[in-house]
């Protein structure tokens, strides 16, 4: 299988919206960067990359917004710098994972857009209420994936506390602490150089958060997208050939085993739990 096949399939066939996601982010970063580039080697300018960016940046001018209301959406898959998306999609991968092993892709795909709609929110919202952004509010835009990257973080912490990753220099590390730093390095970041950036982080950090407490609650909001199928008339003796109930572990068991990991981790479950969770991930929408 060629590198474009096999990229092709995980991004469209392969059911995952991690990868779909990674593909479209990595694809919209080409365009604008090969573009910068011909035209710099060519005209010594990068206006039509410049101006690509400009449409699909998030600005935060509030008069400006109604007329760009599209970015609302396109700022969380567009990238100009490098090491910006090299960043944002190695967490998206490593923790988007994790989140589609234990949820489903109608779960991850909520957290992703919700999360970036909740980081476009307070990046409105502070540079709309500090005055300290007055002078810069109108020359101010959003870019990059990091509020829906950080709502996964930490919706994959919330939800799996004690599950653990091996980080370079750290070793082991827990994700609750991994997702604890990350938001205090955020918090303290917005005195820094890129306050707005930090704010939307802070906005997608909430939003996992409070997603995955909800969901434990058992208000899943992402089923407010969810279509029910239509109603199709069988015959009866069609019942006789379904799945048996009882081979499908119910919700309250998963709960119960997603409660043991987090308590004690992945490794403490039993052979008949792990391939209780194996059977659940199988029939997830």
């Amino acid at each position: 299988m060629s590198i474009v096949n096999e990229l092709k399939f995980k991004m469209f066939r392969s059911g995952s919206r991690m990868y779909l996601f990674i593909g479209i982010n990595i694809l919209i970063f080409l365009i604008i960067g090969i573009t910068g580039t011909f035209q710099k080697l060519f005209t010594g300018t990068t206006t039509a990359a410049d101006w690509m960016e400009q449409q699909l940046a998030m600005p935060a001018f509030l008069p400006e917004l109604p007329y760009r209301i599209w970015t609302v959406v396109t700022y969380m898959f567009s990238h100009r710098d490098l090491f910006h998306i090299v960043f944002n999609l190695l967490w998206l991968y490593w923790m988007g994972r994790i989140f589609e092993d234990f949820l489903n892709k109608r779960q991850f795909t909520f957290t992703y857009f919700a999360g970036g709609l909740a980081g476009a929110l307070f990046f409105i919202l502070a540079y709309n209420v500090f005055p300290v952004f007055s002078v810069v509010l109108p020359y101010s835009s959003l870019i990059g994936a990091s509020a829906s990257v950080m709502a996964i973080v930490v919706a994959t912490a919330t939800l799996l506390p004690d599950y653990s990753i091996n980080l370079l220099f750290f070793g082991s590390v827990r994700l609750k602490y991994l997702a604890v730093v990350y938001v205090l390095l955020d918090i303290i970041a917005v005195a820094g150089k890129n306050p707005g950036g930090s704010f939307a982080h802070l906005g997608g950090a909430a939003l996992g958060y409070i997603y995955i407490v909800q969901l434990r609650r058992g208000n899943d909001w992402s089923k407010l997208f969810h279509r029910k199928p239509k109603l199709r008339p069988i015959r009866n003796e069609a019942a006789s050939i379904r799945r048996p109930a009882s081979e499908l572990p119910d919700q309250d068991v998963i709960d119960e085993i997603l409660d043991k990991i987090s308590r004690s981790g992945y490794d403490s479950l039993t052979k008949a739990e792990k391939e209780q969770l194996f059977r659940a991930s199988n029939k997830k929408e």
